[in-house]
């Protein structure tokens, strides 16, 4: 077994989920050892954290600039190699650009920054830094998403004409609502979320599944949202037409008002041939759908499935995995780019995926803005 790759986390402490997430997922493959962090903005909070997940706290630091002065100050071979990015939106941007500066590798929370421009930066930071840069879009992670991939590549739908995606929840129902309430979460909040709540938190997971599964290039969406009160910035609902060539069609559909939805995630490729259905609730079902054959199921780990969705199952058929092992197929993906091994491009999102999903947003937020006009993606 290759010694472990030093890993450092930025964000992430307390009750966050997406904090255990992280954190079980660089278990999951024992490609990773937590060498320092920065949990919290509070230092006791942050040491008190470290304490309580058995963390060493020798290399917790007070904050971010500190974590990266003092790790330079360390031989190469003791530094953290990678870091983690789980913080707030507004911070991934300035956090990513000084690591990538610095040498270090990079795995970051979607959406990588707050503006398209922001990504572009980032996007020439990385050229320099020929480093591995990936965007934790965590649904690529799962094997029926991946079989979905490797089918759609080997032509086994025929001609693709027509997408369509969706991710619903219903959580912010309980804020919105309340105008006091609706004031104190940074996702309403544009300084810290970016320009777009629903599509920038959730609808670009559902660009992305599109984009990922299909090997296609949206070209142009008409957006429209819906913000409920005049008050609020931040839209928490939308619905996108997209175009991807002349003959390829689609939707994408998101709302974190979808009353009584929980993470509903879908998504649905249909080609000439068969149909391809994917439900995230229920992840260890692929469905192939056709005008003349009976439906097809295909679940994880058998031997009919691809080698890239094979490589993401731990368990025999019929056991379940879940969000966990998701994550963990693109730090397993991470790991050995890391290490300079072999590995399938489909194994972790990219800087090309972040830079994609930031000019997805900001289109759709242009084309809502613009009166619900179609908006070119570069």
């Amino acid at each position: 077994m290759p010694k472990k790759i030093r890993l450092g986390i930025l964000g992430g402490g307390g009750d966050s989920l997406i904090g255990v997430l992280h954190r079980v997922a660089s278990f999951i493959n024992d490609n990773y050892a937590i060498t320092g962090a920065v949990f919290n903005a509070n230092f006791e909070e942050n040491l008190a954290f470290a304490k309580e997940i058995d963390v060493p706290t020798n290399r917790i630091y007070k904050d971010f600039d500190t974590l990266v002065e003092e790790e330079l100050k360390l031989p190469q071979e003791e530094r953290i190699q990678v870091c983690a990015i789980l913080t707030p939106n507004f911070l991934h941007f300035p956090m990513a650009k000084k690591l990538l500066d610095n040498g270090f590798h990079v795995i970051c929370e979607k959406p990588m920054t707050t503006t398209y421009e922001e990504a572009k930066i980032l996007r020439e930071a990385h050229k320099k830094a020929g480093t591995v840069f990936a965007v934790t879009h965590t649904y690529t992670g799962y094997p029926m998403v991946r079989q979905m991939r490797e089918m759609i590549k080997a032509g086994e739908l025929g001609k693709i004409h027509k997408v369509d995606a969706r991710y619903y929840q219903g959580w912010i129902n309980t804020i919105i609502h309340d105008k006091a309430k609706r004031s104190t979460v940074w996702r309403l909040d544009p300084k810290k979320a970016g320009i777009s709540s629903c599509m920038g938190d959730i609808g670009v997971h559902a660009f992305n599944l599109v984009e990922y599964t299909t090997g296609l290039k949206i070209k142009s969406l008409l957006c429209d949202f819906n913000y409920l009160y005049s008050d609020n910035q931040m839209d928490v609902d939308g619905t996108a037409l997209i175009r991807i060539g002349e003959h390829i069609k689609g939707v994408i559909r998101a709302s974190q008002v979808a009353t009584g939805e929980e993470n509903g995630l879908a998504i649905r490729i249909y080609g000439d041939k068969f149909g391809l259905l994917w439900e995230q609730e229920n992840p260890n079902v692929l469905y192939k759908i056709s005008d003349t054959e009976p439906m097809q199921v295909y679940k994880p780990g058998h031997a009919y499935n691809s080698k890239l969705s094979l490589d993401g199952t731990k368990l025999p058929p019929g056991h379940p995995e879940g969000i966990f092992d998701s994550m963990a197929n693109i730090y397993l993906g991470v790991a050995r780019a890391i290490r300079g091994e072999k590995y399938n491009d489909g194994e972790f999102p990219t800087m090309t995926d972040g830079v994609r999903g930031l000019n997805f947003i900001e289109a759709t937020v242009e084309s809502h803005k613009g009166g619900n006009v179609w908006v070119d993606l570069d």
